[in-house]
């Protein structure tokens, strides 16, 4: 693990699976649509909303996805881990007030280059949302010695 608690590559699995869960609230959709800048009624407005093929609200796409930036930046890889890629299929709508819970779950890893691919899921409840993969970089306790050591050599 590095200083920050994040798992460095060589801690990493194949298998290893981790989850973040958060409540979609009426303030987060607000917000989103403000940071931004997607005011699509579909998400503001209930009045059109309810005339679409949804019948009503829906949470954007993105502030969904997002609960799966947290399981990455927060439970595994974890601190340190930065995103290269991320492949979506959004399978059904989010609404104001549900709870999304993302799973994600190591299918590969390169040492070499400290990149793991990972599956990653949304559900609400046993409903999945969303489904995709994503490819990331993380920490290596390798490069933190190699790095260390040639200070050392620097300084000597």
């Amino acid at each position: 693990m590095n200083e920050q608690f994040g798992h460095d590559i060589e801690d990493l699995q194949v298998g290893m699976q981790a989850s973040f869960a958060k409540t979609i609230t009426e303030a987060d959709i607000v917000l989103f649509a403000g940071v931004s800048g997607d005011n699509n009624a579909i998400h503001t407005n209930e009045e059109f909303a309810a005339t679409t093929a949804f019948g009503g609200r829906i949470a954007h796409g993105f502030l969904t996805a997002s609960v799966i930036s947290a399981a990455i930046a927060n439970r595994l890889p974890g601190p340190g881990t930065v995103y290269l890629g991320q492949q979506l299929r959004f399978l059904a709508p989010v609404r104001p007030g549900q709870s999304v819970r993302a799973t994600v779950t190591v299918k590969s890893i390169n040492l070499e280059k400290s990149r793991a691919m990972l599956e990653t899921v949304c559900k609400v409840g046993d409903l999945v949302v969303i489904e995709g993969e994503a490819n990331v970089m993380t920490t290596s306790m390798a490069r933190r010695v190699k790095a260390a050591q040639a200070t050392a050599s620097a300084i000597a």
